[in-house]
C-alpha cells in the first residue's frame, strides 16, 4: 500500500499530498477572503505541507497564510523559498542569491509567517552570478543560528544536487515534474536514492487539456475509475516514488477537495502500465512561470 506520509530530512513528518499556495490571490477584497477560506480548508482536510515563497507577491502570500492559519496547527509545515528578488531599478523579478539578500528574505519570512524558525527553507533558484558555496553558506549560517531547520533547493540538475550536498544536508528538491512532464526523472531518481523529499510543482499540468493523445488516455483512465484526470495524475505521482510530495495549487475549494481526495485513489497495475507509457506521447512545453 502506498505510504501516505514522509519524513523530510528524516525527522519532519508530513502527509505526502500537500498544497501549493502560489495561485491564491492576496489583494484586499473578496478574492483574498476566498483565499483565506481555501487555506483554512486545506488544513481542515488534513493537509500538513503548504508551499509558498518570497516571489509570490514579494511576501504577500506568506502574510496571507499567516493570517489564515496562525496560530498553526500541530504538525503543519509551511515551507517558503528565497533567492528571487525585485530589482529596485526596473521593478522586474530576477534571481538574486547574494548572501545579504537571502538573509534579508529569511528575516522577512520569519516576520511574515510569525515564526521564530522556518522548519524547511528552499533556495528558489541557484543564481549563476553568485558562487553556490556563498548562497548555501549563507543559508547554512541561518540554520546554525536556529532560524532554519532544514534546507532544500528548487529547479536543479543532478550535478547541482551533488555539488550542493557537498556543502549542506539537502532535505528537499522542488522541480517541475508530472505525469506528462518527466524531464527531471534523473533528479527524482537521485532524490529517491538519497531519501530526499521531491516536491513536484505543476503536478497535474496538461492532464485535463484534452489537446493530446496522452491527455485523452488520462481521461479514459479517470472515467474507468470514476475519478478526474487531475486525481489520476496525483495518484500516479504518489505511486511513482515514496519520496514524491506533490503540491497541487488552486484558488477554489472544490478543486482543493478534489485534489486531496486523490490520496485515496487506487490505480490498478494495468492503469499504471498505461500511464507509465504516456511520456512517449509528447510532453507539454516548458512553462514560463516559476513555482
Amino acid at each position: 500500500m502506498t505510504a501516505t506520509t514522509f519524513r523530510i530530512g528524516g525527522d519532519l513528518g508530513v502527509r505526502r499530498l500537500g498544497f501549493g499556495a502560489m495561485q491564491l490571490p492576496t489583494e484586499r477584497g473578496p478574492a483574498r477572503e476566498a483565499s483565506l477560506r481555501v487555506a483554512r480548508r486545506a488544513v481542515e482536510l488534513g493537509v500538513t505541507l503548504i508551499d509558498t515563497a518570497h516571489l509570490y507577491g514579494g511576501g504577500a502570500n506568506e502574510e496571507l497564510l499567516a493570517e489564515a492559519l496562525y496560530p498553526y496547527a500541530d504538525g503543519l509545515l509551511v515551507t517558503t523559498k528565497v533567492g528571487v528578488a525585485r530589482s529596485a531599478e526596473s521593478g522586474e523579478w530576477g534571481l538574486d542569491g547574494r548572501p545579504e539578500v537571502l538573509r534579508d528574505q529569511v528575516e522577512n519570512a520569519l516576520r511574515r509567517l510569525r515564526v521564530e524558525r522556518l522548519e524547511l527553507l528552499q533556495l528558489h533558484r541557484i543564481d549563476p552570478e553568485v558562487p553556490l558555496a556563498d548562497q548555501l553558506g549563507a543559508l547554512r549560517e541561518l540554520q546554525t543560528a536556529g532560524k532554519v531547520g532544514r534546507l532544500g533547493l528548487s529547479e536543479i540538475t543532478v550535478a547541482e544536487l551533488d555539488e550542493a550536498r557537498a556543502i549542506i544536508d539537502v532535505a528537499s528538491v522542488q522541480n517541475r515534474y508530472s505525469l506528462l512532464d518527466r524531464e527531471h526523472e534523473s533528479v527524482l531518481a537521485a532524490c529517491e536514492a538519497a531519501g530526499i523529499a521531491f516536491l513536484p510543482w505543476r503536478p497535474v499540468a496538461g492532464a485535463a487539456s484534452g489537446a493530446s493523445a496522452a491527455a485523452a488516455e488520462i481521461t479514459a483512465v479517470a472515467d474507468e475509475l470514476g475519478a478526474t484526470p487531475a486525481q489520476v495524475s496525483l495518484a500516479w505521482l504518489l505511486d511513482r516514488s515514496p519520496v514524491v510530495l506533490p503540491i497541487p495549487g488552486t484558488a477554489r475549494i472544490d478543486h482543493l477537495e478534489e485534489n486531496v481526495a486523490a490520496a485515496d485513489l487506487r490505480l490498478t497495475p494495468a492503469h499504471h502500465d498505461r500511464l507509465d507509457r504516456l511520456d512517449d506521447l509528447g510532453r507539454p512545453g516548458r512553462p514560463a512561470e516559476r513555482a
